[in-house]
């Protein structure tokens, strides 16, 4: 582990701006699960939420450049579909921060990175300015796609893993349809950005060793200056879904955008309703598959992680960890993913379960047996158990009982 000469002095802020899915909620989690053991230590959390995502959007915005300089918005992430934030919640933040005086006071969200570099050096300036410390989190591109399209289904996206992939890495200018993405993710250049805004010895790059879980809470306790041991992982259960779960859901938002589904109701029906009920009720097993990334894009990625690797190492911040772990490749290749994923019926009536409760119509658990029922036969769809049913059928139902009950 690092030696406590890590720690800033007295007075000093330290902003980590992630990026995403790179333990950034673990790390939150830690810190505002501990915000008043904190002050007996002279350690600020500001806020009283996990972390101040509006603060940073009402500074930042919530678009991109697009391929021809024409903002885009990205429209696969909760917090950025909504408008922006009032410029009042950056000042309340800012304000915060500044009467914390000789305190050390820790900011934490990876909606930072998606600065650009005006607003980098700006946050820099009104954060602190010579007295801010960047930190950056990074891990193997390998380990984030997966994890990054993950979360963009979960937040409507309906064209598959390898459609994704081949967007993200074969079809210039690399935009469409997660304009986020690689702003968040070409990591050499996020470094670089905020070295220019900060100065590069005033930036500390994490890289994020896999068999160490605990590995960000230490260096965190050490830049704050808090005692050994002082962070605790708060619990929060945000597991990955399974191939048959995530294919689950991509065919619900197949059916959302077919339908015209707007978001509200998308996100009352299926991502509040249907997936959140799915994640919470189900726990996979071991020997379930998982998400898969073929092997072009394995090669692809790891290319890209030496070459951002190298460039990381030329901008003269710290480097906590070891670089070359994001160029990794696996030591076998990548299995491949089951032709067709096989769903257990567990996961099926927890999804459906959600979307109908979420809908506002309760499954009627008084209704007598069907004639056909007592027949030994197949009656209505809506009739049978859910056993009974096939995934595509339980899927076109939630979808259904959505559409009716959100006519807008």
């Amino acid at each position: 582990m690092p030696t406590r000469k890590l720690t800033v002095p007295p007075g000093g802020r330290i902003l980590h701006i992630g990026p995403h899915k790179t333990g950034t909620t673990a790390l939150q989690g830690a810190f505002h699960t501990a915000r008043e053991r904190l002050a007996a230590h002279g350690v600020l959390y500001p806020g009283t939420a996990r972390q101040p995502v509006s603060a940073a959007l009402a500074k930042i915005g919530v678009e991109f450049p697009g391929p021809s300089g024409t903002p885009v918005r990205e429209h696969l992430d909760v917090f950025l579909q909504r408008e922006r934030p009032r410029a009042e919640r950056w000042e309340k933040l800012c304000a915060e921060v500044a009467a914390a005086e000789e305190k050390r006071v820790v900011i934490s969200t990876e909606y930072f990175s998606n600065a650009g570099d005006e607003a980098a050096h700006d946050v820099v300036q009104e954060l602190g300015g010579d007295r801010l410390h960047v930190v950056v989190t990074l891990r193997s591109l390998l380990k984030i796609l997966p994890s990054q399209w993950q979360q963009y289904v979960r937040n409507g996206l309906h064209h598959s893993y390898e459609e994704w992939l081949d967007a993200m890495f074969r079809q210039a200018p690399y935009v469409d349809p997660t304009p986020s993405f690689w702003r968040r993710h070409r990591h050499d250049a996020l470094v670089r950005r905020w070295a220019r805004a900060a100065g590069p010895e005033n930036v500390t790059v994490l890289v994020q060793d896999e068999t160490d879980q605990e590995m960000q809470l230490r260096v965190f306790e050490e830049l704050a200056g808090l005692p050994d041991g002082f962070l605790a992982y708060d619990g929060r259960d945000n597991r990955s879904l399974t191939r048959a779960e995530v294919e689950m859901v991509l065919q619900l938002n197949k059916e959302a955008h077919d339908r015209g589904w707007s978001q509200d109701r998308y996100g009352k029906v299926i991502r509040a309703g249907a997936l959140r009920r799915m994640r919470d009720s189900y726990r996979p097993g071991s020997d379930e598959p998982r998400v898969t990334t073929p092997e072009w894009a394995v090669a692809e990625a790891a290319a890209l992680g030496e070459e951002m690797s190298a460039a990381i190492a030329g901008l003269g911040v710290r480097v906590i960890g070891d670089p070359a772990t994001l160029a990794k490749r696996p030591s076998a290749p990548s299995a491949a993913a089951p032709d067709r994923p096989v769903l257990p019926s567990a996961v099926a009536a927890e999804a459906v379960l959600g979307g109908i409760l979420a809908a506002g119509a309760q499954p009627d658990g008084q209704r007598k047996p069907t004639p056909a029922a007592r027949q030994g036969k197949q009656g209505p769809v809506l009739d049978r158990p859910v056993r009974d049913v096939d995934a595509k059928t339980l899927l076109r139902i939630v979808a259904g009982r959505g559409l009716r009950r959100f006519r807008r």
